[in-house]
């Protein structure tokens, strides 16, 4: 028979992904499948400090199930189903596959370290068993393949990338999401529980709420979310004038939670965006849209690029002009949102309460961290994986070391003044009052 497995990870969605249309393109016998990895719920620590966050927090967690729930259904739907284990995916996806005798497996290309490796585990296990292994890029407005320039000439300067790719690269369509599933004739896993997954009952946080957004994982949520911020509330045409805010569901698109779980697709929201343009109005802000997801780009690239540069201190410049220490009551200071700087500890007790903090936000409390306190920034970097709901590995540690000075930031010593920054972005103090009072 000629199967085909494709192994889901940060791709949970049905439209707009590639190894699910090629596989369609081999065979009828289309099965789609998801192994929650337990090494995510384990404790982080600095050293020989334990810091009571796990690498994937409850938020984080919730989330996943929540998508996975929904990825479920959409494929109930359509006659199939997602079949679902907990443990080391190494291992499970070989036997997976040689239980449903799948000539291939197909998967999104993952960029990090511990992602590339565990692509090299899966693979190795599946060859043994003559089971080929094919990736293809696809969590990207831009695809790799149509880059102007080899990776290794990846400007070090986001101007210099953007206008090289908005000059010469055209984006590709979007796949045509699939109308039917075959059902697997192998048990489709039970969905675990937070508990189950060695989060302690009397300690999961719910998100409260005080949360700009219920943000509800899936794909489902996430289009829903593109069509009210688009269609519905018409918000798009003022992006660029509020992206900036604090408070509230409206500022900003939010869709920054669903894309990192690939939910939603960088490329499908393009495509609603030259729609928007085409029937609404097109400005700077439909533009400013773009934009950002051109910045998301760019930290996929610098990851692919430089590798595990971007998780060590001294960062892609491999040097640090600041003396930064590992002091954990400062950190937890910091953590916890207890500095005694309001605007800082207003960001990060929403980040704690809810699992989101804005990007003004982000920026100034990770510049207060290490250009105030001078305390380690890869402590905060692990801190924010653990908690935001929308953790990208690149952009995540790609943000942070922008900030520390050890990125790809062309201004040398970059600070953020808090309370300037406080008097420009809540002037009348209700995003403080909300936090540190409400």
């Amino acid at each position: 028979m000629n199967n085909i497995l494709i192994w889901l990870r940060n791709d949970l969605r049905l439209h707009d992904h590639e190894p699910i249309f090629r596989a369609f393109q081999k065979t009828e016998n289309v099965f789609l499948c998801y192994c929650i990895d337990e090494q995510l719920f384990e404790e982080i620590s600095f050293g020989q400090k334990e810091t009571g966050f796990k690498k994937m927090g409850e938020f984080r967690t919730q989330f996943l199930l929540e998508s996975l729930l929904n990825l479920r259904q959409n494929l109930q739907k359509l006659g199939g189903n997602l079949i679902i284990r907990v443990g080391n995916p190494a291992e499970i996806i070989s036997q997976i596959a040689q239980k449903l005798e799948c000539k291939a497996v197909y998967a999104h290309q993952e960029i990090t370290y511990e992602e590339t490796q565990m692509e090299e585990k899966v693979e190795k296990n599946l060859w043994q068993h003559n089971i080929s292994f094919h990736t293809f890029w696809g969590n990207t407005l831009y695809h790799i393949d149509d880059l102007p320039f080899p990776m290794r000439a990846l400007p070090d300067v986001f101007t210099q990338f953007r206008k090289n790719i908005e000059n010469y690269v055209k984006i590709r369509p979007t796949f045509p999401t699939p109308t039917k599933f075959p059902l697997a004739e192998i048990e489709e896993g039970i969905l675990p529980t937070l508990e189950e997954l060695g989060f302690e009952k009397e300690n999961i946080k719910k998100i409260s709420k005080k949360s700009v957004l219920a943000f509800e994982g899936g794909e489902t949520a996430g289009k829903k979310r593109l069509e009210e911020y688009f269609w519905e509330k018409d918000l798009l045409k003022i992006y660029k004038e509020t992206r900036n805010g604090l408070l509230g569901a409206d500022y900003s698109s939010k869709f920054s939670v669903w894309l990192a779980l690939g939910c939603i697709s960088p490329r499908y929201i393009y495509e609603e965006v030259l729609r928007y343009e085409k029937q609404r109005t097109k400005n700077e802000s439909t533009y400013w849209l773009i934009f950002e997801l051109i910045w998301r780009d760019y930290f996929k690239f610098v990851a692919k690029k430089y590798g595990n540069s971007i998780f060590k201190t001294k960062g892609i410049k491999n040097t640090s002009n600041l003396s930064l220490k590992k002091d954990f009551v400062l950190f937890e200071k910091w953590k916890n949102g207890n500095t005694g700087v309001d605007f800082v500890d207003a960001n990060m007790r929403e980040l704690a309460e809810t699992g989101f903090m804005s990007n003004r936000g982000r920026q100034n409390v990770a510049s207060f961290l290490v250009k105030d306190l001078f305390v380690h920034w890869v402590w905060g970097a692990m801190y924010f994986e653990s908690q935001l709901l929308d953790y990208d590995a690149c952009s995540n540690w790609g943000n942070w070391t922008y900030i520390a000075g050890v990125g790809n930031d062309p201004r040398e010593n970059r600070y953020f003044s808090i309370p300037k920054q406080a008097s420009m972005y809540d002037p009348k103090g209700e995003y403080v009052r909300f936090w540190i009072n409400g």
